[in-house]
């Protein structure tokens, strides 16, 4: 190792003498690198000094970082979070005096300051919360025989705060000494509370935007947010309505008008009900917001004499709030019952209304010995927040030992004997509307005389057996089907479809076996005119296809040669997208796509639930309008499109029978209208028609050319329930399969009578080649078929004229077509007939510059 560079260690001691290893105690060390003189001793040496050099850093850097993980486990031991708790109690040997309702009364003062030294106790005695324990408030009393509400603030050590709300959870008792001979003790029973949003308890102190309500007799007392409806309520707020009624009374309240900002993960602003006097969130009935119309459900009913309704503002978007009232009626004495009948109906408590919280209810049903009994549940919605699918754990109906739950369709429980039993139990919190029952006996041997009896025990009529629809909702009516190879398909699940579906280019069998060894093989793409391309060829900017489909679909919405698949802008370019129109998206250049897009939109964004039938919403379809005929009444539907136009079918002006239909004077139209009994109504706008423009090419044999423009003597105003839809754009494409809604006031069956409610279906696109095989040489391109090929769902008499309606991008409705005719109403195989509106949208805006 001669002449190598070899360091060597040599411990220095500053300010003394410390070159005796020997003594080295009180030495400061340092470390320093010379060469070293016998590069063979260091060699062996070195080795050995460097593990320990290693060793002690190592231990310096674990020793290090040990104290600073155990600096900051000390730090965030003492770290405190503010916790603010909600809760309620009982007050034992007192009795409720009127004073109580007045937080600035005496008597409330005094016996305020006896809860709040008795928290204070209570907590004393619990290591997780005494010490921490700032203050408490008291904020109501109610009956029962006292019921106190109060709010307690802590200031917890952050690792301690699950165990604080723990211990607030627990249901406890308190007993205050009493401080003389002559004077009972002080007990309060079952004082639990829960964690609180801060914002419920911000501006406690702040009384302007808080209201006490007592009830009257039975007599409704309005309220509202402030403001209502003229201006809308104040932003960042938090507002509270105490609402009370007597002793042994409960309350019914019901939103008339409800329009808050929309619900959303920001934070939205929230309207809350509680079955207390505490915004406590295991006693909340329901949490609203968004803007519901006034035909929604929204009454709700207390278990006991109070209720609280906070509204929390986190926006600033501009909305009027809500209108409501409330009213009290005597507390149920009892619940359920015996019900001994052939046959007969039951609900839950206040059906429709939302049934109260904290209910039990048992029904025995007993039929003739004779025979056996079933349940049918007509509407059935017991639906809670945060409880997953199929576990009954909180509301629930339960039959022969199994629990129902959630929002069902119709269904059938029935009983092996004469009797059942029928149990219905609500928890504490989150009502909903509850459910609508009949009880039926049967002969067991034949429960279903004429029908087809479904696994659930629902009947239904015999020719709903195996024709490819599932009208039981657990498909048995569809099980071990033979399909008739005439006019059925067999899917490979063996469930039976209408022969004419098959390569229609939609999915009817569950498994695709419909769509299967049609025209194209797999990995191709199928143009407009049939001819098959590799799917490579698609989107790749060239007309393949011939006309132009292999890049009408594609969604990059680059500039490509007009085809009567593109998009034409006004510009004159043309966009590869598939209906660019109003989607949110700027695919022309010159943004014309997204131009005139105040149409399609519903006011209300939350819609009611149908039970049993197909009436619609208030407001549902504002762009709907009545026609009514001079002495005749509603006669056709037609739909907005502008302030001062409309669209209907040119039938509807056609004269007949010496009456001139064709004279604009004798038609009033109704916007705005849900009821045709109510056509004064509030928000129904009337008005007379000044011009009727039918197509010049309608055809009143063949209704070829369907449609009519009709202007107003006067423009409409816009409102809740008056809105434009959307019209599509000459290239715009309602493809096969395509959901779609029908509306109208018409007969609601063939040769029925006419609804007075407004009546909704949803239908389908019909492939165009199987509607002309259904209905030959009787199609012209200006039609397009939709309905059911089984039948059930149509247009009908009254309904002609009216919107066809098509839900697209970002909620948005197009009108897809006019209601135009059909042969007969709802009848398999015979799909409704309507005029295809985007042939004829270059001659709207001819006509009327729309």
């Amino acid at each position: 190792m001669s002449g190598s560079s070899v360091l060597s260690v040599l411990v220095i001691v500053r300010g003394r003498d410390c070159s005796d290893r020997r003594n080295m105690n009180g030495c400061e060390e340092g470390v320093e690198f010379l060469p070293a003189n016998n590069s063979s001793k260091v060699e062996k040496g070195g080795p050995r000094r460097w593990v320990v050099l290693v060793a002690v850093l190592a231990a310096f850097l674990a020793l290090s970082l040990l104290a600073g993980l155990l600096a900051w486990h000390f730090q965030d031991r003492n770290v405190r979070v503010q916790k603010i708790f909600n809760g309620y109690l009982s007050v034992r040997n007192e009795n409720f005096l009127d004073a109580y309702e007045n937080s600035n009364s005496t008597e409330f003062a005094n016996l305020a300051k006896k809860v709040k030294e008795a928290l204070k106790f209570l907590y004393s005695g619990i290591p997780v919360l005494g010490p921490y324990h700032k203050t408490s408030t008291v904020t109501a009393f109610s009956e029962g025989s006292v019921i106190a509400y109060y709010w307690s603030e802590f200031d917890i050590p952050k690792h301690l705060v699950k165990e604080a709300e723990q211990a607030m959870a627990e249901k406890r008792m308190v007993t205050v000494p009493p401080r003389a001979r002559s004077v009972s003790s002080f007990v309060m029973t079952s004082v639990v509370a829960f964690p609180s949003d801060p914002r419920i308890i911000q501006n406690t102190q702040d009384n302007s935007c808080s209201f006490a309500l007592h009830a009257q007799g039975s007599e409704p007392i309005r309220f509202s947010t402030p403001g209502f409806p003229d201006s809308p309520y104040p932003s960042h707020a938090r507002c509270q309505w105490t609402l009370r009624g007597d002793a042994d009374s409960v309350l019914s309240l019901t939103f008339r008008s409800f329009d808050v900002a929309t619900c959303d993960e920001r934070g939205s602003d929230l309207v809350t009900v509680y079955d207390t006097l505490s915004p406590v969130e295991p006693r909340a009935v329901v949490q609203l917001c968004g803007t519901y119309p006034p035909s929604y459900n929204l009454t709700f009913l207390s278990s006991q004499n109070v209720l609280l309704i906070t509204l929390v503002t986190s926006t600033e978007r501009r909305h009027p709030g809500f209108e409501a009232v409330f009213f009290q009626l005597p507390r149920m004495s009892s619940c359920g019952g015996y019900l001994r009948a052939a046959q007969g109906t039951f609900n839950s408590p206040y059906y429709p209304g939302h049934y109260p919280p904290n209910i039990n209810c048992t029904w025995h049903i007993e039929v003739p010995d004779n025979k056996n009994v079933k349940v049918r549940f007509k509407a059935f919605f017991l639906q809670e927040p945060n409880v997953p699918v199929g576990s009954c754990t909180k509301d629930y109906v339960e039959i022969n030992g199994e629990k129902y739950c959630g929002e069902r369709p119709q269904f059938v429980a029935s009983s092996r004997s004469n009797k059942i039993t029928v149990h219905f139990h609500s928890d504490q919190s989150y009502t909903d509307t509850g459910f609508l029952a009949e009880f039926l006996s049967f002969d067991a041997r034949d429960p279903c005389p004429g029908s087809f009896m479904c696994n659930t025990g629902r009947c239904i009529r015999k020719e709903l057996r195996c024709d490819g629809w599932a009208d039981c909702t657990d498909y048995s009516d569809e099980l071990d089907c033979k399909c008739n190879a005439t006019y059925q398909f067999t899917c490979r699940d063996k469930f039976c479809k209408p022969l004419f579906w098959v390569c229609d280019s939609v999915k009817d069998c569950e498994d695709g076996s419909d769509e299967e060894g049609c025209s194209c093989p797999p990995n191709t793409f199928k143009c407009g005119n049939g001819k098959c391309l590799p799917q490579s060829q698609q989107c790749d900017r060239k007309d393949d296809c011939g006309d132009g489909s292999d890049e009408a679909k594609c969604q990059d919405g680059k500039a490509v040669p007009c085809t009567e698949h593109t998009h034409r802008c006004l510009n004159g370019l043309c966009v590869d997208k598939s209906n660019p129109q109003c989607d949110g998206n700027e695919d022309c250049t010159d943004g014309s796509d997204e131009k005139d897009c105040d149409c399609g939109r519903r006011s209300f964004t939350r819609q009611s639930r149908v039970v049993g039938g197909e009436n619609s919403d208030q407001g549902e379809w504002p762009w709907q309008v009545s026609l009514h005929a001079q002495g005749h009444g509603h006669l056709c539907g037609a739909s907005l499109i502008s302030p001062s136009w409309m669209i209907s079918a040119a039938h509807c002006f056609v004269d007949d029978r010496g009456f001139r239909y064709s004279e604009h004077s004798v038609w009033t139209a109704f916007l705005g209208l849900h009821d045709q009994s109510k056509r004064n109504a509030p928000g129904v706008q009337e008005r007379g028609l000044q011009r009727i423009i039918k197509h010049p090419f309608f055809n009143d044999f063949t209704f070829d050319y369907d449609i009519a423009l009709l202007q107003l003597d006067r423009p409409v105003e816009y409102s809740a329930t008056i809105r434009p839809i959307c019209l599509p754009a000459a290239d715009y494409t309602f493809p096969t399969g395509k959901a779609i809604w029908v509306t109208g006031w018409g007969h609601t069956q063939e040769a029925g009578q006419g609804a007075m409610i407004l009546q909704k279906g949803e239908i389908r696109v019909i492939n165009q080649t199987t509607c002309e095989h259904l209905l030959p040489q009787q199609i012209t391109p200006r039609m397009i078929c939709v309905g059911y090929l089984s039948g059930g769902v149509d247009a009908c008499q009254g309904d002609s004229g009216g919107p066809l309606s098509s839900p697209e991008e970002d909620g948005r409705m197009f009108q897809a077509g006019v209601v135009s005719w059909g042969e007969g109403c709802a009848q398999r195989n015979k799909p409704g007939v309507y005029t295809r509106l985007p042939v004829f949208r270059d001659w709207i805006k001819a006509q009327i510059g729309v």
